[in-house]
C-alpha cells in the first residue's frame, strides 16, 4: 500500500496590472479646437501674402455686415427700403434708378450712385487713364537719346479736370523764343515735334495757352498781353507746318501776366506756353 502525497499544491495569482484609468475626453476637443485655431491663423497669413489690397478689401466687405442695410443701397418701401432682388421689377434700387435697365426719372432715390452716375463715373476714369498714360508716353521719351533729355527739361505736366496739361517753359540758359519776340528758336520746333507726336495717338481737343512775364510798371506800353497771344498764335502756326489738324485747336488764348508759374512774376520761368489735351465728352 503507498503512501499518500504529502507534497503541497502551490497556486500562483498573477496580479495583472493594467493602464491608469482614461480621465474622459475633453482634452480632445481642446486639441481640435487648437489645431482648428492653428489651420485658420495660417490659412489668414497665407491670404494676407497671396492678395493685393485691393482684394483684401473685397474679402472684408464681403464679411460687413453693414452692406445689407446701407444708405446706397436704399429706394423701396419696405422696412430696409428695398423689396426683392429676384425680380427686375422690385430691384432694390442704388442710387438714381431702377436697374441699368430701366433708370426712370420717376424712380429716383437718395442714394450716392446711379446707373446714370456709374457710366458718367466710369467713362471718366477711363479718360483719365488714358491721359495719364500719355502722360507717361511722353515723360519716357528722355530715355530715347541725350537730346530728348534735353528737351525735357523744358518740359512739366499733370492731369487736371480739364485734361492733360503740358507746360513748356523757358530755362535761363535756353529760351523758346527770340527775346521779347513771337520768334519760336529751333529748340521750340523739337518740342513742337516730339508732343505733336504723343497728341497724335488721340483724337481729342487741344487748347493752346501763352504766358509772359511781369515788365516793369514803368513802361509806356507794356507788351506782355500782345507778347503772350502772339506766341499761343505762333505756337499753333508749328503745330500745323507739321500736319497736325487744325481742326483739334479749339481755342488760342493769351494770359498775359495774369498766371505766374512761380512766386516771382518777373523770373523767365513764366515765359511759357501751356498746351491742353482736353478730356473728351465721349
Amino acid at each position: 500500500m503507498s503512501e499518500p502525497k504529502t507534497t503541497p499544491t502551490i497556486i500562483k495569482r498573477k496580479k495583472v496590472v493594467s493602464g491608469g484609468r482614461h480621465h474622459g475626453g475633453a482634452w480632445k476637443v481642446a486639441y481640435a479646437d487648437f489645431v482648428t485655431a492653428m489651420m485658420a491663423f495660417f490659412m489668414l497669413m497665407w491670404l494676407l501674402n497671396a492678395t493685393t489690397e485691393k482684394q483684401r478689401k473685397g474679402i472684408a466687405d464681403y464679411f460687413s455686415p453693414d452692406i445689407p442695410v446701407s444708405r446706397a443701397s436704399a429706394g423701396g418701401s419696405g422696412m430696409f427700403q428695398g423689396d426683392s432682388t429676384f425680380a427686375e421689377e422690385v430691384l432694390a434700387r442704388n442710387g438714381i434708378g431702377a436697374s441699368d435697365f430701366f433708370a426712370m426719372e420717376g424712380q429716383k432715390s437718395e442714394g450716392e450712385f446711379g446707373a446714370a452716375d456709374r457710366g458718367e463715373q466710369e467713362a471718366g476714369t477711363d479718360a483719365k487713364e488714358t491721359l495719364e498714360s500719355l502722360e507717361k508716353v511722353l515723360l519716357r521719351k528722355g530715355g530715347e537719346s541725350p537730346t530728348m533729355e534735353q528737351l525735357l527739361r523744358h518740359i512739366v505736366t499733370r492731369v487736371s479736370d480739364e485734361g492733360l496739361i503740358v507746360e513748356i517753359f523757358d530755362l535761363d540758359d535756353a529760351p523758346l523764343f527770340q527775346v521779347e519776340t513771337a520768334e519760336p528758336l529751333p529748340i521750340l520746333n523739337d518740342l513742337v515735334e516730339m508732343i505733336a507726336e504723343v497728341f497724335g495717338v488721340v483724337r481729342n481737343g487741344v487748347a493752346i495757352n501763352g504766358h509772359v512775364r511781369s515788365y516793369p510798371i514803368v513802361l509806356m506800353d507794356n507788351p506782355v498781353w500782345d507778347l503772350s497771344s502772339a506766341r499761343a498764335q505762333a505756337f499753333r502756326g508749328l503745330l500745323s507746318q507739321i500736319g497736325f489738324p487744325d481742326a483739334r485747336v479749339e481755342r488760342v488764348t493769351g494770359y498775359a501776366d495774369r498766371k505766374p508759374a512761380v512766386a516771382n512774376p518777373s523770373v523767365v520761368r513764366n515765359n511759357r506756353i501751356e498746351l491742353i489735351l482736353l478730356r473728351s465728352d465721349t
